[in-house]
Protein backbone atom coordinates (compact mmCIF):
# COMPACT_ATOMS: atom_id res chain seq x y z
CA UNK A 1 0.00 0.00 0.00
CA UNK A 2 1.35 3.43 -0.96
CA UNK A 3 0.15 6.56 0.80
CA UNK A 4 1.13 10.03 -0.37
CA UNK A 5 1.32 12.93 2.05
CA UNK A 6 1.47 16.51 0.78
CA UNK A 7 2.32 19.57 2.86
CA UNK A 8 1.18 22.48 0.71
CA UNK A 9 2.93 25.61 1.92
CA UNK A 10 2.84 29.18 0.75
CA UNK A 11 6.26 28.80 -0.85
CA UNK A 12 7.15 25.09 -0.89
CA UNK A 13 5.01 22.03 -1.50
CA UNK A 14 6.50 18.89 0.05
CA UNK A 15 5.70 15.27 -0.73
CA UNK A 16 6.31 12.02 1.11
CA UNK A 17 5.21 8.65 -0.28
CA UNK A 18 5.24 5.86 2.28
CA UNK A 19 5.20 2.29 1.02
CA UNK A 20 3.56 0.03 3.62
CA UNK A 21 3.85 -3.74 3.83
CA UNK A 22 1.69 -5.49 6.42
CA UNK A 23 1.11 -2.13 8.13
CA UNK A 24 4.88 -1.63 8.54
CA UNK A 25 6.80 1.10 6.76
CA UNK A 26 8.81 -0.49 3.98
CA UNK A 27 10.15 2.67 2.34
CA UNK A 28 9.78 6.44 2.41
CA UNK A 29 10.47 8.57 -0.66
CA UNK A 30 10.35 12.36 -0.62
CA UNK A 31 10.53 15.37 -2.88
CA UNK A 32 9.51 19.03 -2.90
CA UNK A 33 8.95 21.93 -5.25
CA UNK A 34 9.23 25.67 -4.78
CA UNK A 35 5.72 26.87 -5.63
CA UNK A 36 4.96 30.48 -4.65
CA UNK A 37 1.22 30.22 -4.07
CA UNK A 38 0.77 33.98 -3.88
CA UNK A 39 1.35 34.20 -7.63
CA UNK A 40 1.30 30.64 -9.02
CA UNK A 41 -1.58 28.99 -7.16
CA UNK A 42 -3.15 28.02 -10.49
CA UNK A 43 -0.20 25.65 -10.99
CA UNK A 44 -0.90 23.64 -7.84
CA UNK A 45 -2.69 20.74 -9.53
CA UNK A 46 0.00 20.08 -12.09
CA UNK A 47 2.73 20.48 -9.46
CA UNK A 48 1.16 17.79 -7.22
CA UNK A 49 0.91 15.32 -10.08
CA UNK A 50 4.45 16.06 -11.27
CA UNK A 51 5.84 15.52 -7.77
CA UNK A 52 4.21 12.09 -7.49
CA UNK A 53 5.25 11.11 -11.01
CA UNK A 54 8.90 11.73 -10.11
CA UNK A 55 8.58 8.84 -7.65
CA UNK A 56 5.93 6.50 -9.03
CA UNK A 57 2.89 6.43 -11.34
CA UNK A 58 -0.09 8.25 -9.84
CA UNK A 59 -2.32 5.18 -10.24
CA UNK A 60 -0.06 3.29 -7.80
CA UNK A 61 -1.08 5.64 -4.97
CA UNK A 62 -3.78 4.15 -2.72
CA UNK A 63 -4.56 7.25 -0.65
CA UNK A 64 -3.54 10.91 -0.39
CA UNK A 65 -3.27 13.02 2.75
CA UNK A 66 -3.16 16.81 2.55
CA UNK A 67 -1.89 19.34 5.08
CA UNK A 68 -1.61 23.00 4.21
CA UNK A 69 -0.42 26.43 5.23
CA UNK A 70 -0.85 28.00 1.79
CA UNK A 71 -4.32 29.27 2.66
CA UNK A 72 -2.58 32.33 4.16
CA UNK A 73 -1.09 33.30 0.78
CA UNK A 74 -2.39 36.63 -0.43
CA UNK A 75 -3.81 35.04 -3.57
CA UNK A 76 -6.79 34.42 -1.29
CA UNK A 77 -8.88 37.06 0.47
CA UNK A 78 -9.56 34.79 3.47
CA UNK A 79 -8.19 31.56 4.89
CA UNK A 80 -11.55 29.89 4.25
CA UNK A 81 -11.31 30.78 0.56
CA UNK A 82 -7.77 29.40 0.45
CA UNK A 83 -8.64 26.11 2.15
CA UNK A 84 -11.62 25.50 -0.13
CA UNK A 85 -9.67 26.41 -3.26
CA UNK A 86 -6.81 24.05 -2.39
CA UNK A 87 -9.17 21.22 -1.39
CA UNK A 88 -11.17 21.62 -4.60
CA UNK A 89 -7.99 21.33 -6.64
CA UNK A 90 -6.92 18.19 -4.77
CA UNK A 91 -10.30 16.49 -5.11
CA UNK A 92 -10.22 16.88 -8.89
CA UNK A 93 -6.81 15.21 -9.15
CA UNK A 94 -7.13 11.90 -7.34
CA UNK A 95 -9.50 8.97 -7.70
CA UNK A 96 -8.23 7.34 -4.48
CA UNK A 97 -9.36 8.44 -0.97
CA UNK A 98 -8.21 11.95 0.01
CA UNK A 99 -8.11 13.26 3.58
CA UNK A 100 -7.18 16.58 5.14
CA UNK A 101 -5.13 17.08 8.31
CA UNK A 102 -7.07 19.17 10.82
CA UNK A 103 -6.28 20.49 14.27
CA UNK A 104 -7.67 17.27 15.71
CA UNK A 105 -7.62 14.45 13.17
CA UNK A 106 -8.19 13.76 9.46
CA UNK A 107 -11.26 15.18 7.74
CA UNK A 108 -13.09 14.17 4.58
CA UNK A 109 -13.98 16.86 2.08
CA UNK A 110 -17.55 16.95 3.40
CA UNK A 111 -16.26 17.51 6.94
CA UNK A 112 -13.77 20.13 5.74
CA UNK A 113 -16.52 22.12 4.02
CA UNK A 114 -18.39 22.31 7.32
CA UNK A 115 -15.42 23.93 9.08
CA UNK A 116 -12.59 24.92 6.72
CA UNK A 117 -10.55 26.70 9.39
CA UNK A 118 -9.97 23.37 11.17
CA UNK A 119 -7.63 22.52 8.31
CA UNK A 120 -5.80 25.85 8.09
CA UNK A 121 -2.12 25.61 9.08
CA UNK A 122 -2.54 22.25 10.81
CA UNK A 123 0.64 20.68 9.42
CA UNK A 124 2.39 20.95 12.80
CA UNK A 125 -0.13 18.41 14.14
CA UNK A 126 1.18 15.91 11.59
CA UNK A 127 4.81 16.55 12.55
CA UNK A 128 4.01 16.02 16.22
CA UNK A 129 2.91 12.44 15.43
CA UNK A 130 6.46 11.61 14.34
CA UNK A 131 8.26 13.43 17.14
CA UNK A 132 6.11 11.79 19.84
CA UNK A 133 7.52 8.43 18.73
CA UNK A 134 11.06 9.73 19.32
CA UNK A 135 10.49 11.38 22.70
CA UNK A 136 7.27 11.17 24.77
CA UNK A 137 7.96 14.32 26.79
CA UNK A 138 9.69 17.06 24.85
CA UNK A 139 9.37 20.21 22.80
CA UNK A 140 9.72 19.73 19.09
CA UNK A 141 11.14 22.57 17.04
CA UNK A 142 10.67 22.52 13.28
CA UNK A 143 12.34 25.33 11.35
CA UNK A 144 11.63 25.26 7.65
CA UNK A 145 12.21 27.81 4.94
CA UNK A 146 9.78 30.34 6.39
CA UNK A 147 8.51 29.54 9.89
CA UNK A 148 9.42 27.82 13.15
CA UNK A 149 7.00 25.61 15.10
CA UNK A 150 7.69 25.10 18.82
CA UNK A 151 5.28 22.46 20.09
CA UNK A 152 5.21 20.82 23.54
CA UNK A 153 4.55 17.08 23.79
CA UNK A 154 3.61 15.31 27.01
CA UNK A 155 2.85 11.61 27.46
CA UNK A 156 3.25 11.14 23.72
CA UNK A 157 0.63 13.75 22.76
CA UNK A 158 0.99 17.33 21.61
CA UNK A 159 -0.35 19.80 24.16
CA UNK A 160 0.02 23.13 22.40
CA UNK A 161 -1.83 26.00 24.07
CA UNK A 162 -2.56 27.68 20.73
CA UNK A 163 -4.31 25.90 17.90
CA UNK A 164 -4.41 28.34 15.01
CA UNK A 165 -1.44 30.33 13.71
CA UNK A 166 -3.04 33.46 15.15
CA UNK A 167 -3.28 31.88 18.61
CA UNK A 168 0.16 30.24 18.47
CA UNK A 169 1.85 33.53 17.62
CA UNK A 170 0.82 34.64 21.14
CA UNK A 171 1.97 31.49 22.98
CA UNK A 172 5.56 31.15 21.76
CA UNK A 173 4.57 28.17 19.63
CA UNK A 174 4.91 29.90 16.26
CA UNK A 175 7.78 32.16 15.26
CA UNK A 176 7.52 33.53 11.75
CA UNK A 177 11.20 33.11 10.99
CA UNK A 178 12.93 30.54 8.79
CA UNK A 179 16.11 29.32 7.18
CA UNK A 180 15.59 30.73 3.69
CA UNK A 181 12.86 33.28 3.12
CA UNK A 182 13.02 35.58 6.13
CA UNK A 183 13.70 39.27 5.54
CA UNK A 184 16.75 40.05 7.68
CA UNK A 185 15.34 43.40 8.76
CA UNK A 186 12.33 41.67 10.31
CA UNK A 187 14.47 40.63 13.29
CA UNK A 188 17.55 42.89 13.08
CA UNK A 189 17.33 46.67 13.58
CA UNK A 190 21.03 47.40 13.51
CA UNK A 191 24.38 45.65 13.03
CA UNK A 192 27.62 46.30 14.93
CA UNK A 193 30.71 46.58 12.74
CA UNK A 194 34.18 48.04 13.44
CA UNK A 195 33.10 49.67 16.67
CA UNK A 196 30.04 51.37 15.18
CA UNK A 197 26.34 50.49 15.13
CA UNK A 198 24.81 50.59 11.65
CA UNK A 199 21.03 50.85 11.34
CA UNK A 200 19.66 48.59 8.62
CA UNK A 201 17.73 49.58 5.50
CA UNK A 202 14.17 48.36 5.86
CA UNK A 203 13.95 46.86 2.39
CA UNK A 204 13.84 43.30 1.13
CA UNK A 205 17.48 43.42 0.05
CA UNK A 206 18.49 40.03 1.46
CA UNK A 207 17.01 36.98 3.13
CA UNK A 208 18.18 34.44 5.68
CA UNK A 209 19.24 32.12 2.83
CA UNK A 210 21.92 34.65 1.92
CA UNK A 211 23.31 34.61 5.46
CA UNK A 212 23.56 30.82 5.56
CA UNK A 213 25.02 30.67 2.05
CA UNK A 214 27.79 33.11 3.02
CA UNK A 215 28.48 31.17 6.22
CA UNK A 216 28.61 27.89 4.30
CA UNK A 217 25.75 26.37 6.29
CA UNK A 218 23.50 25.62 3.30
CA UNK A 219 24.31 24.57 -0.24
CA UNK A 220 23.13 26.23 -3.42
CA UNK A 221 20.69 23.32 -3.82
CA UNK A 222 19.26 24.11 -0.37
CA UNK A 223 18.64 27.69 -1.52
CA UNK A 224 15.33 26.64 -3.07
CA UNK A 225 13.51 29.99 -3.05
CA UNK A 226 13.85 33.05 -5.25
CA UNK A 227 16.57 35.57 -4.45
CA UNK A 228 15.61 39.09 -3.41
CA UNK A 229 17.16 40.74 -6.46
CA UNK A 230 16.55 38.01 -9.03
CA UNK A 231 20.29 37.33 -9.30
CA UNK A 232 22.09 34.04 -8.61
CA UNK A 233 22.68 32.10 -5.40
CA UNK A 234 26.48 32.05 -5.14
CA UNK A 235 28.36 33.22 -2.07
CA UNK A 236 29.44 36.40 -3.82
CA UNK A 237 25.91 37.24 -4.95
CA UNK A 238 24.58 36.53 -1.46
CA UNK A 239 27.31 38.73 0.03
CA UNK A 240 26.31 41.54 -2.33
CA UNK A 241 22.71 41.34 -1.12
CA UNK A 242 23.78 41.38 2.54
CA UNK A 243 25.91 44.46 1.91
CA UNK A 244 22.85 46.32 0.62
CA UNK A 245 21.14 45.80 4.00
CA UNK A 246 23.69 48.31 5.37
CA UNK A 247 23.32 50.57 2.30
CA UNK A 248 26.73 49.36 1.14
CA UNK A 249 28.27 47.18 -1.55
CA UNK A 250 31.30 44.95 -2.02
CA UNK A 251 33.49 47.94 -2.87
CA UNK A 252 32.78 49.28 0.62
CA UNK A 253 32.65 46.07 2.66
CA UNK A 254 35.29 43.33 2.63
CA UNK A 255 34.68 39.58 2.66
CA UNK A 256 35.62 39.58 6.35
CA UNK A 257 33.08 42.35 7.02
CA UNK A 258 30.32 40.35 5.35
CA UNK A 259 31.20 37.24 7.37
CA UNK A 260 31.09 39.28 10.58
CA UNK A 261 27.71 40.74 9.65
CA UNK A 262 26.34 37.32 8.69
CA UNK A 263 27.54 35.79 11.94
CA UNK A 264 25.84 38.53 13.95
CA UNK A 265 22.57 38.07 12.04
CA UNK A 266 22.74 34.30 12.54
CA UNK A 267 23.08 34.75 16.30
CA UNK A 268 20.19 37.23 16.32
CA UNK A 269 17.92 34.73 14.59
CA UNK A 270 18.95 31.98 17.01
CA UNK A 271 18.04 34.30 19.87
CA UNK A 272 14.67 35.08 18.28
CA UNK A 273 13.83 31.37 18.34
CA UNK A 274 15.40 30.85 21.78
CA UNK A 275 13.21 33.55 23.32
CA UNK A 276 10.05 31.77 22.17
CA UNK A 277 11.45 28.35 23.12
CA UNK A 278 12.18 29.59 26.65
CA UNK A 279 8.58 30.77 26.98
CA UNK A 280 7.27 27.31 26.08
CA UNK A 281 9.90 25.45 28.11
CA UNK A 282 9.29 27.49 31.26
CA UNK A 283 5.52 27.22 30.95
CA UNK A 284 5.43 23.48 30.32
CA UNK A 285 8.36 22.42 32.49
CA UNK A 286 10.01 20.56 29.61
CA UNK A 287 13.79 20.47 29.21
CA UNK A 288 14.22 18.12 26.24
CA UNK A 289 14.03 19.27 22.63
CA UNK A 290 13.71 17.33 19.37
CA UNK A 291 14.73 19.34 16.32
CA UNK A 292 13.76 18.90 12.69
CA UNK A 293 13.42 20.82 9.45
CA UNK A 294 15.95 22.47 7.18
CA UNK A 295 17.13 24.62 10.09
CA UNK A 296 17.38 21.81 12.65
CA UNK A 297 21.14 22.20 13.11
CA UNK A 298 21.58 25.81 11.98
CA UNK A 299 18.86 27.32 14.18
CA UNK A 300 16.82 24.85 16.26
CA UNK A 301 19.67 23.03 17.97
CA UNK A 302 21.60 26.27 18.52
CA UNK A 303 18.59 27.89 20.19
CA UNK A 304 18.06 24.89 22.47
CA UNK A 305 21.74 24.69 23.43
CA UNK A 306 21.81 28.39 24.27
CA UNK A 307 19.17 27.65 26.92
CA UNK A 308 20.97 24.59 28.27
CA UNK A 309 18.27 22.20 27.03
CA UNK A 310 18.91 18.59 26.05
CA UNK A 311 18.76 18.17 22.28
CA UNK A 312 17.80 15.22 20.13
CA UNK A 313 17.49 15.31 16.37
CA UNK A 314 14.92 13.72 14.11
CA UNK A 315 17.99 13.22 11.93
CA UNK A 316 19.12 10.46 14.30
CA UNK A 317 16.13 8.43 13.12
CA UNK A 318 15.38 9.76 9.64
CA UNK A 319 17.45 11.00 6.71
CA UNK A 320 18.13 14.71 6.19
CA UNK A 321 15.71 14.75 3.24
CA UNK A 322 13.00 13.20 5.43
CA UNK A 323 13.63 15.73 8.20
CA UNK A 324 13.15 18.55 5.71
CA UNK A 325 9.65 17.30 4.80
CA UNK A 326 8.59 16.02 8.23
CA UNK A 327 5.01 17.41 8.01
CA UNK A 328 4.48 15.56 4.72
CA UNK A 329 5.63 12.29 6.31
CA UNK A 330 3.37 12.86 9.31
CA UNK A 331 0.51 13.65 6.95
CA UNK A 332 0.96 10.34 5.12
CA UNK A 333 1.11 8.47 8.45
CA UNK A 334 -2.08 10.13 9.71
CA UNK A 335 -3.83 9.33 6.43
CA UNK A 336 -2.84 5.67 6.72
CA UNK A 337 -4.28 5.51 10.23
CA UNK A 338 -7.44 7.27 9.02
CA UNK A 339 -8.07 4.43 6.57
CA UNK A 340 -8.09 1.73 9.28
Amino acid sequence: MKVAGFDIGGANTDLAIIDYENDEIKEIKTDFEFLPMWCENDRLGSALIELIEKICPVDEIDAVGISMTAELADAFETKTEGVLDIATTCEKLFECPVGYISLGNVLSLAELVQNPLEVAAANWVATSQIIAEIEKDCIFIDTGSTTTDIIPIKDGKECAKGRTDFERSATGELVYTGTLRTNLTSFVDSVPLKGKEYRVASELFASSADVYTVLGLISEDDYSCNTSDGAGKSKEESARRIARVLCADLDILSKEDILEIADYIHKAQVKQIADALKEVSDREGLDKVVVTGLGKDILCAEAAKSLGLEVKSMGDYYSDDECTVAPAIGTAMMMKNYLK
